[in-house]
């Protein structure tokens, strides 16, 4: 069935160019190898299926990538219509069948219907009372995560990527386990009771990025990086000072070790 009035996607602006455009054949070339040296996602499904089979691990590493839309389509406009509703607390679209049995979505998404056996959907998410704070709630998994209605204890329940921060850690010592970008502290989880040392690394605090409008049209930059700047009067010079003393005081303790000095005080 096919409506004559405009659909909540009009203005979408599908054809405005934004993030990664690809010009010519070239182009997709260099975009397809700018990945894992070449290796694409299927051929590295095969590849650990062929070492499952030979009864060999593969080991790697695991990250999320969660996209945390703060505003966007309604869930009755995309995924969750609900067709059998009345229609003034239903979608104004018809719906599709998808690709897993007897799971209907939005007329409008006939690509993603046809690959839905490769997604979750989960319709039973419940943040009442959250007010107006359903991504803290979400992200920590306990309806007492509201802040603004509970200024006691509300800030106090820590974000699953904290939780998973804590006790598996980074992928790679150097890196932060849990990084978010933000527009707004409230957008996200922190550590809560588990301690500043599991709160994200805030990424946009430490590059400066590109401004875009509701588009992808750039509009200017953020402002320098700040979380890497030196505090206060502390220069490089006296960074190097104090390195410098640390190893001096290693070296002392070092020579007292050979020399016995260390076991002979302490008896």
């Amino acid at each position: 069935m096919k409506h004559p009035h405009h659909h909540a996607f009009a203005s979408f602006n599908a054809l405005e160019r934004e993030g990664l455009t690809l010009f010519s054949r070239r182009n997709m070339l260099k975009a397809g190898l700018a990945g894992i040296a070449g290796l694409s996602v299927p051929r590295l499904l095969e590849t650990r299926a062929e070492a499952a089979r030979a009864g060999r691990t593969i080991s790697g590493n695991k990250s999320v990538i969660l996209l945390w839309m703060t505003g966007g389509p309604s869930h009755i406009d995309t995924w969750d219509p609900k067709p059998d509703r009345p229609f003034n607390n239903r979608g104004p679209f018809s719906v599709i069948p998808t690709k897993l049995p007897g799971t209907f979505i939005c007329e409008h998404l006939p690509k993603q219907a046809a690959m839905l056996d490769k997604f979750t959907l989960i319709r039973s998410v419940d943040c009442r009372f959250s007010s107006h704070e359903p991504n803290r709630v979400m992200q920590t998994a306990n309806r007492l995560a509201r802040p603004r209605t509970n200024p006691r204890t509300g800030d106090k329940y820590p974000a699953m990527a904290s939780v998973v921060a804590k006790f598996r850690g980074p992928n790679n010592p150097a890196m932060p386990p849990y990084v978010a970008f933000m527009k707004a502290r409230g957008h996200i989880g922190w550590g809560g009771y588990l301690g500043k040392a599991y709160d994200p690394f805030i990424g946009n605090q430490a590059a400066s990025l590109p401004i875009v409008n509701n588009v992808g049209k750039l509009i200017g930059h953020n402002r320098a990086p700040q979380i890497f700047n030196l505090p206060g009067s502390l220069t490089q010079r006296r960074i190097a000072d104090r390195r410098t003393l640390l190893k001096d005081f290693d070296r002392l303790r070092s020579d007292l070790d050979q020399s016995g000095s260390m076991q002979a005080l302490d008896a």
